[in-house]
Formats: C-alpha cells, sequence, structure tokens
C-alpha cells in the first residue's frame, strides 16, 4: 500500500511528551482513513527493542494503523540489534527510506 504521508520521527521514544503530541495527530489522520507511515530515525529508534521496557507511547502507536519502520544504521549506532526489535516495526536500510519518500506525496518531519 502507498501512504499519503510520511511522519520522520527522530526524538528518543522515550521522551514521552513528543510522541503523544504526535499521536494525538495521527488519531485524527487514521480516523479519516489517511495512509501513513512513521519512519523512526536517529534517536527515534530508542525503546524500539523486545529486551527492554517498550515505552506506553510507542506501545499506543504501534496499536494504530499505520505502518512503522526503523532504520537499521541508526539501531546500530545505538547498539540495538535489529532482531531484537519489536516485530511490528520493520527494520529498514537508508535506500528502503529513499524508496518510501519518493512514493510519498506528503512528508512531515517531526525532530
Amino acid at each position: 500500500m502507498k501512504e499519503e504521508l510520511v511522519y520522520l520521527y527522530g526524538f528518543s521514544t522515550r521522551k514521552q511528551a513528543y510522541l503523544d503530541n504526535l499521536l494525538s495527530i495521527l488519531k485524527d489522520q487514521t480516523d479519516n482513513g489517511s495512509s501513513i507511515a512513521i519512519v523512526l530515525i536517529h534517536d527515534g529508534v530508542i525503546g524500539t527493542s523486545q529486551s527492554g521496557t517498550i515505552p506506553s507511547s510507542l506501545e499506543k502507536l504501534l496499536s494504530l494503523s499505520v505502518s512503522v519502520f526503523a532504520i537499521t544504521p541508526d539501531l546500530l549506532a545505538r547498539g540495538i540489534e535489529p532482531s531484537t526489535v519489536d516485530p511490528r516495526i520493520k527494520c529498514i536500510e537508508y535506500e528502503d527510506l529513499v524508496d518510501i519518500l519518493a512514493k510519498t506525496p506528503k512528508i512531515a518531519s517531526w525532530m
């Protein structure tokens, strides 16, 4: 499915206030039937490992009908092994990100 909007999210998912602000917007957009993807980049990948506790805000994000991706090099740079990432999050390379962004008419940076 082609997304209508992609959010690039770069804050740590442990900073709940930042993710909660995005969640309220996403809820409205998904309720209206929008097809949305979230790409966790930079510190946005923090909290995605099942080896630790998944932050409650990330858990809420993963319960929405959105596609969630995490950039593999960003995971590795923060000591997170991609094999430990929650299975609801797809690990992708930068080349995959370029493909996603090239196919998406709207891109929003949340950093």
